[in-house]
C-alpha cells in the first residue's frame, strides 16, 4: 500500500487552475490502484474567507475529486468548502472518495475554525469525527480525516483512537511561521497514538502569508517515513498495515489509557 501526498502551491480562488496542477502532479507519480492520494485543505482555493464566491456551490471540486479517484482507482482524499441551505456559514470540509462510489465515502466538517486567522467569520466547526477504509482484508486500515489547526487539539486524534482508527490524515494551510509546530506535532501524535500520521501541507504565498510546505508522513512508533521541504511535488510512501498491528500488540500503550474526554 502507498500513499501518496500532493503538496501543492495553491492558486488564490482558482479552481480550475488548481485542478489541471494537481492532474499533472500526479501523472508524473508512479501510482497503483488501491492506493491513497492526499490532498491538502482547500486545495481548490487556498484559505479563503471568501466563501460567498468560494464555496462548492456546482459541486465542480466535488466532481473533480470524484473523476480523479475514478481516473486512478484510488481513494481520494480531497477539501472543499460546503454552505448549507439556510445557512450562511460554510463548514471547511475534507471530502473522501473511492473509484466506484457515488457519494462521498466521508466528508468531515473541521471541528476547529482557526480563531486567530478569522476563520470563524466564514466557517463553523463541525461536531463530530469520522473515519473511512482503506485496503481490505488483513491489510485494511481505519483512517481518520482531520483538518489543520486540529493538530493542536490531541483530544480528537484519541476521540479517533477509541473509534478504531489506525491512520490520521489531516490536509492544511500551515504558514510557515510556526512550521516547527507543524512538525513537533504531528509526530506527537503519531507516537502517542500509535497511528501512521499524514500530513498534507501547501506551500507557496497567498495575499497574506507564507508557507513553506513540510508535508510528512510519520509511521506508529514516530519514525519518519518521508518529508518535503518547501517544493510543488508528490510525497510517495510505503505503508505497512502490519508494522502497525504489531507495534500495538507489543506496546500496549492504549490499553492503559485512563482518562477519555469523549
Amino acid at each position: 500500500m502507498r500513499a501518496h501526498l500532493v503538496q501543492l502551491d495553491i492558486q488564490w480562488e482558482q479552481p480550475q487552475a488548481n485542478f489541471d496542477r494537481v492532474r499533472e502532479l500526479i501523472e508524473k507519480t508512479l501510482i497503483s490502484p488501491g492506493d491513497l492520494i492526499a490532498l491538502p485543505e482547500l486545495f481548490d482555493c487556498g484559505f479563503t474567507l471568501n466563501t460567498k464566491d468560494c464555496w462548492d456551490q456546482d459541486d465542480s471540486t466535488l466532481h473533480f475529486l470524484q473523476s480523479l479517484a475514478q481516473e486512478t482507482k484510488c481513494i481520494i482524499h480531497g477539501s472543499r468548502s460546503i454552505i448549507p441551505p439556510d445557512q450562511t456559514l460554510a463548514y471547511n470540509c475534507a471530502t473522501v472518495l473511492s473509484p466506484n462510489a457515488t457519494k462521498p465515502l466521508c466528508e468531515y466538517s473541521k471541528i476547529h475554525p482557526f480563531s486567530m486567522g478569522y476563520e470563524p467569520k466564514a466557517y463553523q466547526g463541525g461536531d463530530s469525527t469520522t473515519s473511512f477504509d482503506w485496503g481490505e482484508g488483513e491489510s485494511k486500515l481505519k483512517c481518520c480525516p482531520l483538518i489543520c489547526y486540529d493538530l493542536r487539539f490531541p483530544e480528537l486524534f484519541r476521540k479517533g483512537v477509541a473509534d478504531g482508527s489506525e491512520v490520521f490524515v489531516l490536509g492544511a494551510n500551515w504558514p510557515h511561521a510556526r512550521q516547527h509546530h507543524w512538525r513537533a506535532l504531528l509526530i506527537a501524535r503519531a507516537i502517542e497514538n500509535q497511528a501512521f500520521v499524514f500530513g498534507i501541507n501547501r506551500c507557496g504565498d497567498d495575499p497574506n502569508i507564507h508557507y513553506a510546505g513540510g508535508t510528512i508522513a510519520i509511521d506508529p512508533k514516530g519514525e519518519i517515513l518521508g518529508e518535503l521541504e518547501d517544493e510543488e511535488t508528490v510525497l510517495s510512501v510505503e505503508v505497512d498495515p502490519k508494522a502497525l498491528k504489531d507495534w500495538r500488540r507489543k506496546f500496549r500503550v492504549l490499553d492503559d489509557i485512563k482518562i477519555r474526554s469523549f
